[in-house]
């Protein structure tokens, strides 16, 4: 487990800088190992944040998701837990390089610090690894692997997620549609007001990635709404923009990702 770790920071040619959010955001990122790409951007989107508020990113990375909800909300109390030395590194590196203040803290989610366990947020996000290694083949770089390969259970995700937020606070979590079974359970036994909002590729394909948010203490119904869709037409090239209106809005402006009422 520890030889997946990467420890070294990365050089400066290891690196590219890339634009989020129409250029607000300028997230430095390994060019070989994991790379952000809309999840994390659509996960910050959908939180339902206020100035004031405290948020924690477990497993945050190069730190774009909380950076994301910063640029969002302002004023807004931002800390990431990351396991990895070196990505953790590199969330300092890009919350000071895009004048957001991040608390960045080196630890597993399995062997949180005590100073962490005592501390309660109004939002905890995830975008726990897609892949169960269980039924899939690891990856080759550590990095990549460690973002993409399954080592903690989603419950354990959950758990801890759910132990970090206060009474009435929110968890949302970015997952594989096929991953959802397992999460509504773990999200269930912890949180209740569940909400699943699918992501559709397109009108009438099936979703592949899935939002899922609860609330500590919660007593509303679940809801399954309908999809958001990510891209214009039924099929590639039927639409001029790559991407719908309200999806454009969330990566670009920034603007929110509305969950349904």
């Amino acid at each position: 487990m520890g030889s997946l770790l990467r420890t070294e920071p990365f050089s400066a040619d290891e690196l590219s800088h890339d634009a989020f959010l129409g250029g607000r955001l300028v997230i430095a990122q390994p060019k070989s190992g994991y790379r952000a790409g809309i999840d994390p951007v659509l996960l910050a989107a959908s939180v339902e944040a206020k100035a004031g508020d405290s948020l924690l990113d477990l497993g945050c990375g190069s730190g774009i998701a909380g950076l994301c909800v910063a640029k969002r909300v302002a004023g807004l109390s931002l800390t990431g837990i990351e396991l990895q030395p070196a990505y953790a590194d590199l969330a300092r590196h890009n919350g000071a390089e895009n004048s957001v203040t991040l608390e960045v803290v080196t630890a597993d989610l399995s062997d949180m610090p005590a100073a962490l366990r005592q501390r309660q947020f109004d939002h905890v996000i995830a975008n726990p690894p897609y892949f169960d290694r269980r039924t899939s083949t690891a990856a080759r770089d550590p990095g990549r692997e460690r973002a993409t390969g399954q080592a903690i259970p989603l419950s354990d995700w959950v758990t801890v997620a759910a132990r970090r937020v206060r009474s009435k606070g929110t968890v949302t979590i970015i997952q594989q549609a096929e991953r959802l079974p397992d999460l509504l359970a773990a999200m269930a036994f912890h949180l209740g007001s569940l909400e699943v909002l699918p992501l559709i590729p397109r009108r009438g394909r099936s979703a592949r990635l899935v939002l899922i948010r609860g609330r500590k203490g919660g007593r509303a119904a679940m809801r399954l709404h309908d999809g958001w869709v990510l891209h214009p037409g039924t099929a590639h090239g039927q639409g001029i923009e790559k991407y719908t209106h309200a999806t454009g809005s969330v990566l670009r402006e920034p603007a929110a990702l509305i969950w349904p009422r």
